[in-house]
C-alpha cells in the first residue's frame, strides 16, 4: 500500500506533489549540512559521518547517510568544506547530492563573529519504475497479479541546487539562519515539472556551565538549543537541551506532533559518537513505526598550528 501510495503521488500528481527535506535529529552533529555558515568552525580538519533509519518496522523505510568535510583556511579567510548526502525513500526513489561549501569568516569586536556560507550542490534523484505497484495490478482476492498498462516515463533527474547560510555567535551563543533551494530547481522525475520549495531554517543554541572550573571535577554544562524550519507550509520545531559532564553528553528533545527524542554522546578531542532514537508520538505511533535509529561520527584531526584568526564557536555537539 505504500509503494501504490508513492506511485500515486510521483506519478498521478507530478504537476503539483511537493518534497520536504531530508532531516537530521543530531543537527547539529553535521552543522554543514545544517547551515553552509558553519563550515570551518571547529579550525582544524573535521569529519562527520551520519546514518539515520527512519520508522524501520514498515516494509518501506527511509534510510540516509551523510559524509562531510570542513576545515578553516586562513588564506580564504574562512571555511571550505565538502559534503555528500545519500536518501533511500521507501526503497523506490533514490536522492545523492554532491556539495561544496564555503564561509566567510567576519569578527565583530572583541567578542561576536559573523559568518557568511554559501553552498553549491549538485543533485541526482532516480525513481526504479519497476519496484512501483499500480491500481490496475490489483485483483479484488488475490491482490497484485496483473501487469500495469501504465508506461515507464522518465525516472532520472539531475539539477543544480544553491543554498546560503549566516551565523552570529560569542563564547556561549550563537544564532543562525539557512536558505535553501534558493533557485527552486525543477526535481521532477517523470514528465512535467515539481519546482523543489525553498526551506527556510533558524537555529540557536547556549553554553550553560554550572559551577566554577577544577583540575579535580569535570564541569557540568548544560546546552540548550532550538530548530525551526519551513517548507511550503510544512513546518517543524525543535526544542530541547544536552547535559554534558566531562566526556558524557544526555539530551532530551521534542519535534512537535511528531516525536520525542533521546540522544546519548561520547565525546573526546579526537572524535565525537553519538546516538539518538526518536519514540513516535504522532499519528503514526511507536509501535507500528519502530522510531526512528540515528548515528553520527566526527573525527576531528589535530592542526599542525592553528589557525591565527580562528575565534572557537560552542555549539552542542549532537
Amino acid at each position: 500500500m505504500k509503494k501504490l501510495l508513492l506511485s500515486i503521488l510521483l506519478v498521478g500528481g507530478a504537476g503539483s506533489a511537493m518534497a520536504q527535506d531530508l532531516e537530521f535529529t543530531q543537527f547539529y552533529s553535521n552543522p554543514i549540512y545544517l547551515n553552509p555558515a558553519l563550515a570551518g568552525t571547529h579550525g582544524c580538519p573535521r569529519f562527520a559521518l551520519n546514518y539515520r533509519n527512519q520508522w524501520p518496522s514498515l516494509s518501506s523505510s527511509y534510510v540516509s547517510y551523510a559524509a562531510a568535510y570542513d576545515q578553516f583556511f586562513d588564506n580564504i579567510s574562512g571555511g571550505f568544506g565538502v559534503i555528500l548526502v545519500n536518501d533511500v525513500q521507501a526503497k523506490v526513489l533514490n536522492t545523492t547530492t554532491g556539495s561544496l561549501v564555503y564561509s566567510y569568516h567576519l569578527r565583530l569586536g572583541r567578542k561576536w563573529t559573523a559568518l557568511f556560507g554559501a553552498k553549491a550542490t549538485w543533485a541526482q534523484k532516480y525513481l526504479d519504475w519497476d519496484k512501483l505497484t499500480f491500481g490496475d495490478q490489483i485483483d479484488p482476492r488475490r491482490g497484485f497479479i496483473y501487469q500495469t498498462g501504465d508506461v515507464q516515463r522518465g525516472g532520472s533527474k539531475g539539477f543544480f541546487d544553491a543554498s546560503a547560510g549566516t551565523v552570529v555567535y560569542n563564547k556561549n551563543f550563537n544564532i543562525g539562519f539557512a536558505a535553501n533551494h534558493l533557485n527552486t530547481p525543477n526535481e521532477s522525475v517523470i514528465v512535467g515539472e515539481s519546482k523543489l520549495p525553498m526551506r527556510f531554517t533558524g537555529h540557536a543554541s547556549a553554553n550553560i556551565p554550572l559551577g566554577g572550573r577544577s583540575k579535580y571535577k569535570n564541569q557540568t554544562t548544560i546546552m540548550p538549543s532550538v530548530l525551526y524550519s519551513y517548507q511550503q507550509g510544512f513546518q517543524q520545531l525543535n526544542i530541547g537541551s544536552y547535559i554534558k559532564y566531562g566526556n558524557f553528553t544526555t539530551g532530551a528533545y521534542f519535534r512537535n506532533r511528531d516525536a520525542f527524542i533521546l540522544t546519548l554522546g561520547l565525546a573526546t578531542d579526537r572524535f565525537r559518537l553519538g546516538y539518538s532514537y526518536d519514540v513516535t508520538v504522532s499519528k503514526l505511533n511507536n509501535g507500528v513505526s519502530g522510531g526512528s535509529h540515528e548515528v553520527s561520527l566526527a573525527i576531528l584531526v589535530a592542526c599542525r598550528k592553528k589557525p591565527a584568526s580562528f575565534r572557537t564557536i560552542d555549539c552542542p555537539t549532537f
